[in-house]
């Protein structure tokens, strides 16, 4: 199942596809969804980012000096930088290169604390696609990724969250920039699976409705420049796309 949230005459509304039409719903993450009876054409769909999250972590799957797998390494990406599809992104210039970077994001669908490896995936509502744009050269001077990712519309998402991915550890994932296909991975070239992100980050934080986890670039991170237009295609889920500005 595919959910949005759709800018409509009467604001933001959430929906569901069905049958080529978005019906729209009163609570995404409500057990029996409750429809409001109003509907949207898919032609007329204009599609915001699909959650509000109240946190934004991410996950640094990194390797130490000998090509082993460090501890998963999470982070806050502040929420003043989500952004929905077409929105353009607002690129910090001088401060170095400037990266896209496409992943998988886990979309919480009810709270989660301390979760466990036999529960984890079933606090999940769905996934959708992110970007997680980067001043890549600031990391080197601020560890702690506040200066490299915090300009404006640095976390797109979207288009849907997509309900019914069968494996989040086999997504394929392909990033384009002005129609050529410049990076192709997959969460399945990930040291650490989706399940070991979130066990990881509710050890010490808990997750609400809405929150999302990225769960790290499998080098599909591409430098962009002023007038690129990027795509973010996710194999089962969508594709996700902006321009830079």
């Amino acid at each position: 199942m595919r959910i949005a949230r759709l800018q409509t005459a009467s604001g933001p509304q959430h929906a569901v596809l069905r049958k080529g039409t978005w019906d729209h719903i009163k609570d995404p993450f409500a057990e029996f969804l409750a429809f409001s009876g109003e509907t949207t054409a898919e032609r007329d769909a204009v599609f915001l980012a699909p959650v509000r999250p109240s946190l934004v972590i991410g996950i640094g799957h990194n390797l130490g000096n000998n090509n082993h797998a460090l501890p998963i390494q999470a982070w806050h990406k502040s929420v003043h930088t989500v952004a929905g599809p077409g929105d353009e992104i607002v690129a910090v210039r001088g401060v170095g290169v400037v990266n896209v970077e496409g992943e998988l994001a886990a979309v919480i669908g009810k709270r989660a604390e301390k979760l466990t490896p036999g529960n984890a995936l079933s606090h999940v509502l769905g996934y959708t696609v992110v970007n997680d744009v980067t001043n890549v050269d600031q990391n080197q001077i601020d560890e702690k990724l506040f200066q490299g990712k915090s300009g404006t519309n640095y976390t797109p998402l979207g288009p849907w969250i997509e309900t019914e991915v069968e494996d989040p550890d086999n997504v394929g994932t392909e990033v384009a920039v002005n129609g050529e296909v410049m990076a192709k991975s997959g969460s399945f070239n990930l040291p650490s699976s989706v399940t070991d992100c979130l066990v990881y980050v509710t050890q010490w934080l808990a997750l609400e409705p809405g929150d999302i986890v990225m769960t790290g670039a499998p080098n599909t991170f591409v430098a962009v420049q002023p007038g690129d237009r990027v795509d973010i295609t996710l194999e089962g889920i969508g594709t996700l796309s902006n321009t830079v500005a």
